[in-house]
């Protein structure tokens, strides 16, 4: 089933604010919470939803993306409702502060502490990794198995509850002051917010309990893609640190240049040569596309720098929304040496009228032949 449209899942336009989002978000999390609404299916996928869209449009750099490119340019995230790597716990986890001033204050679950109070859940680093894709990968989209090494939590590995807290994540302080007590919640420094800390380890995890291992991960990558654009994909990094949730990997995207065609956007050019008599009497010729070859056909008398256009042999937009074209430019290649009777038969055609140029009429000019067709 085909995603909502973030802004409408908010119900916010596209100029929103940063405060406008937030707020919006706030009163559908509020609306739709789980302990507000125990056992509605329903209110919790909204729930999900309403999180999956406010996680793309409170970052700068993801919204930008979908702003561009829509849901397409979100790559393998998924979103927290729909298998991506991300449950309820990580909602709760990076967005439970949105809560906390609508149910009292007291962490995550404002209606009875069902999350676990004040601590918190440990989110694992981020990877970022570099694909390199050929011209032809990115006109079709491909299915990608890299290798990448990252920290997962070692076997044999146990926690127990922190001391310095009691297993809480917070550390509670009272100030007296002339307006009476005063009491302040803290992260407890010991446990880092999560309430775990280690208690037997392998000799070769380090202090967390974690140890490198080699992933073979499949990454789906959406065609139309260009180089410099980045993907993510949801719980493939770093496992997060005492049973926590796992970070991203960020895929940054490398083009490998082709041989034969230049990408311009959508659309690819390819500078064809073809012969003067050629140029004169017509031919057919083939060119390469990313697929294969596509035969064309050069009419008598074309002209050098005349551009064909091959609808639709060019590269789909990153959300399929359209596909550009192979734009054909036309080179007559000149001679530099002639043979005797080549020559002479040269001086024959100089002196025919069909080879000069015709008085007043002129050719467009290269610059405005590219703004005609890029237009």
């Amino acid at each position: 089933m085909a995603k909502r449209d973030y802004y409408e899942i908010l119900g916010v336009s596209k100029g929103a604010s940063e405060t406008e989002i937030k707020k919006a978000y706030r009163q559908m999390a509020i609306k739709y919470h789980p302990d507000k609404n125990p056992g509605d299916k329903e209110s919790e996928e909204k729930f999900k939803e309403a999180a999956e869209a406010y996680e793309v449009l409170s970052n700068p750099e993801k919204k930008q993306r979908y702003d561009q490119f829509g849901h397409a340019g979100m790559g393998n995230q998924g979103g927290f409702g729909g298998g991506g790597g991300m449950n309820m716990d990580d909602i709760f986890s990076n967005f439970g502060d949105i809560f906390e001033s609508a149910f009292g204050g007291g962490g995550f679950g404002g209606f009875g502490g069902s999350r676990g109070g004040g601590r918190r859940v440990v989110k694992g680093s981020n990877l970022r990794i570099k694909v390199k894709l050929t011209l032809e990968e990115i006109a079709n989209g491909v299915k990608k198995k890299i290798k990448v090494n990252k920290l997962v939590q070692a076997d044999g590995v146990s926690f127990k509850s922190c001391a310095s807290c009691g297993g809480r994540g917070v550390r509670m302080q009272v100030t007296n002051t002339i307006l009476g007590q005063m009491q302040t919640q803290t992260t407890c420094g010991a446990c880092g917010g999560s309430g775990q800390i280690v208690d037997r380890k392998p000799g070769d995890a380090d202090n967390q309990g974690m140890v490198r291992k080699e992933e073979v991960i499949e990454i789906d990558i959406p065609g139309g893609v260009e180089d410099g654009m980045q993907l993510q994909v949801n719980g493939k990094g770093n496992a997060g640190p005492f049973g926590g949730i796992p970070g991203d990997l960020i895929v940054a995207i490398e083009e490998i240049e082709h041989e034969e065609l230049k990408r311009e956007g959508q659309h690819l050019l390819y500078d064809l040569y073809i012969s003067f008599p050629e140029a004169v009497l017509g031919t057919n010729v083939e060119v390469p596309t990313v697929d294969a070859k596509a035969k064309i056909k050069i009419e008598p008398g074309t002209q050098p720098g005349k551009v064909l256009r091959l609808k639709g042999k060019g590269l789909p937009s990153v959300n399929n929304y359209s596909r550009g074209d192979l734009l054909v430019n036309i080179n007559v290649w000149v001679p530099k040496e002639l043979n005797r009777e080549e020559k002479e038969m040269m001086d024959k055609l100089a002196t025919s009228g069909n080879f000069s140029p015709k008085p007043g009429k002129k050719e467009p000019s290269f610059f405005d032949r590219m703004r005609n067709i890029f237009e």
